[in-house]
């Protein structure tokens, strides 16, 4: 009795003094920059503290390494957008009241095309230069020079004016998400823009014809068989050469 009392003493000991021995685990883990264009690209140093709505840090030219240009490139971004989604609605809007969005220029209407042309150019050319100098002097341009009774608020930021161009008062809520998702839009109907106009080039239809079309047919109307989009691409015993 009295030896196994000791052996089973040793035993302990031995248990106790032994060191255990523990795995740990590591896990490493690798993020790249946060909504780049491009998993794992880095942001250019120019655009890395840029709070630029719609920064992803895509610039491969570098075209923006000068402050006063990216100011420049930005501002006509926006308004490039701005245009471009205004033309994607007027196209569709076009198509889908009948009327033909590519030979819209050549209608009648109440004055003959050089005289729009002029007038077009005088009120262009007045907002033109009115959004130039706001960009130059931000608040330069808030009060209205004709009716005085037309000022712009105070402390807004060159292309986006507020006031009177916010009827529906979105300025009040989350502004920055609203940049974010009018930049988004443009930047995709400035895109589709450009397709209306190379849809209608290869097939001479607008985009929701060209839409019912392909839903209509979907293997027979796709890009590669309009017999002008893909060179050498063959449809129905047709080679289409550029």
């Amino acid at each position: 009795m009295m030896q196994t009392f000791k052996s089973t003493n040793v035993l302990r000991s031995s248990l106790t003094a032994r060191p255990v021995s523990r795995v740990q685990r590591v896990s490493v883990v690798t993020q790249s920059a946060a909504g780049n264009w491009f998993p794992g690209s880095e942001t250019p140093a120019h655009l890395s503290s840029s709070s630029l709505p719609g920064n992803f840090g895509f610039d491969p030219l570098n075209l923006g390494k000068d402050p006063e240009k990216l100011k420049w490139y930005a501002q006509a971004e926006l308004q490039h957008a701005r245009w471009a989604m205004l033309g994607v609605a007027g196209v569709l809007g076009a198509e889908a009241t009948g009327h033909d969005w590519f030979t819209a220029g050549s209608q009648e209407y109440f004055a003959d095309s050089k005289t729009l042309f002029a007038i077009q150019m005088f009120l262009m050319a007045w907002v033109e230069i009115r959004r130039l100098q706001d960009m130059r002097k931000p608040g330069s341009a808030n009060q209205d020079p004709i009716f005085s009774n037309n000022k712009l608020p105070d402390g807004n930021e060159p292309g986006y004016p507020g006031g009177i161009f916010d009827p529906a008062g979105f300025a009040k809520g989350d502004v920055n998400t609203l940049k974010l998702k009018e930049i988004k839009n443009g930047r995709l109907a400035m895109v589709a823009f450009l397709g209306f106009i190379a849809q209608h080039s290869a097939t001479g239809k607008g985009p929701l014809t060209n839409l019912a079309d392909h839903l209509a047919d979907p293997w027979s109307n796709l890009v590669i068989t309009n017999g002008v989009s893909v060179p050498f691409a063959t449809h129905d015993g047709v080679t289409s050469f550029w």
